[in-house]
């Protein structure tokens, strides 16, 4: 019984990170250029990455915990997530605003373009610890 609440746990959470991390990559900063005078937009997403990327990193190793006992493969996908974004937040996300700062496109453009192909490969792989805790 504890392990079934655990292994549905660990579901659940994985879930929830797949969606937060869909929802906020794809819709969330979209929506924010979109709708907002561009000086606007790019402060307020500098203030809401850093929190994404703790929300990453929390909630997937919360998740990689409870998988622990059914799933090895999902246990170590969410730990290996949780453990990419520490460098993604603390160094890329900062190198990213730098190159915006001092006015580097092309810089920006292949570190953003890192930090996208990151959160993609994020939430793919999310997909397979779903798919994996689902079966």
């Amino acid at each position: 019984m504890f392990e079934n609440a655990l292994h549905t746990s660990a579901l659940l959470t994985s879930s929830l990170l797949f969606g937060g991390m869909l929802f906020f990559s794809a819709s969330f900063a979209a929506f924010l250029l979109k709708s907002l005078p561009l000086a606007e937009a790019r402060a307020l997403i500098r203030k809401a990455f850093p929190s994404f990327y703790i929300f990453v990193v929390i909630t997937s190793l919360i998740a990689a915990l409870l998988a622990l006992a059914s799933s090895l493969f999902s246990a170590s996908i969410l730990t290996l997530i949780a453990l990419s974004t520490i460098p993604t937040r603390q160094i890329l996300m900062p190198a990213i605003n730098a190159a915006t700062d001092a006015k580097l496109k092309q810089r920006f453009l292949v570190l953003h373009g890192l930090s996208v192909v990151i959160t993609l490969a994020h939430i793919v792989a999310l997909g397979f610890v779903i798919v994996d805790l689902a079966a």
